[in-house]
């Protein structure tokens, strides 16, 4: 197994004249480390170009809609779209419209504004998106567009749409052991078996699952200390150690709907999991 640096990248490389090539890339993306498998037919040299590839996507990403850089378009927009209305790339707006429709599709417990000044949970009827002039206004001063729950989910979705570009059909990409996409299968088995981390299922249920092309997400607390996920009806923090598990088959839903599920109290989960229908929704401890 031969280490090789490209760029920021570090990768390895196996050949089995059976299963062909397995390869392993890591690297530091998002504020969060991506480790990536993949597997096929294509040499070393067309493995690290596709991950070199993922890599400048993500950064891409980055650039849209990450709203602490001060030069990212979401920056910009946050700055001055109570001003006037603000032209948005056409990707972003996709964003901003995609969270903005989630809002209402889980009650309100998934809520892009609620790190905004002087939040209430109607505040985000006050984001106005033009879709005609692609534009987005703010209609109230002091909000603050935050997408920090959505884009590691969106970015799965990007990477998913570049490995099948480079025709590669089996992937295994985690990011940060809370965002996880399985394309395909491990050479060995029939599908990527995934743990939880830190976590454990709270029901009496294996540590592991059998992920095929499908997204595994992850919201929570990871210690009592570390709050950081807000409740939109009351503008509190969740308390406690636990976290939501699904399994979705996109990652951008998976994202949303393991945010709000975390947010919302046990009497609204079933009418956020009906939207939704994910494979599978797990409390872990």
């Amino acid at each position: 197994m031969k280490q090789k640096a490209f760029g920021v990248i570090q990768s390895y490389y196996k050949h089995s004249p059976v299963y062909g090539g397995v390869f392993y890339a890591c690297f530091f993306s998002m504020h969060t480390r991506i480790d990536i498998v993949l597997c096929g037919q294509q040499s070393e040299e067309e493995f690290l170009l596709v991950v070199d590839a993922i890599y400048d996507r993500l950064c891409q990403i980055e650039k849209l809609g990450n709203c602490y850089d001060a030069d990212s378009e979401l920056a910009q927009l946050n700055q001055f779209a109570a001003i006037r209305p603000q032209p948005v790339s056409h990707e972003l707006y996709n964003m901003l419209a995609f969270c903005v429709d989630c809002n209402a599709r889980t009650n309100g417990h998934f809520d892009i504004t609620v790190h905004s000044t002087d939040y209430t949970p109607d505040l985000i009827s006050k984001v106005q998106l033009s879709p005609k002039e692609r534009t987005l206004f703010f209609q109230h001063p002091g909000i603050n567009i935050n997408l920090s729950g959505f884009l590691k989910g969106y970015a799965l979705e990007s990477i998913r749409d570049l490995l099948r570009s480079y025709e590669v059909k089996n992937a295994l990409v985690n990011m940060g052991n809370s965002s996880v996409l399985a394309l395909g299968k491990h050479p060995l088995i029939d599908g990527w078996r995934v743990g939880f981390g830190q976590n454990v299922v709270s029901q009496n249920q294996e540590q592991e699952i059998l992920l095929k092309d499908e997204c595994l997400t992850i919201s929570g607390n990871n210690s009592f200390e570390r709050k950081h996920i807000i409740i939109p009806n009351s503008g509190k923090l969740v308390e406690g150690k636990w976290a939501v598990a699904v399994v979705t088959k996109s990652g951008a839903v998976g994202e949303v709907l393991s945010t709000a599920l975390f947010a919302a109290d046990a009497r609204q989960w079933k009418s956020i999991k009906e939207e939704f229908s994910p494979r599978l929704v797990l409390k872990l401890v």
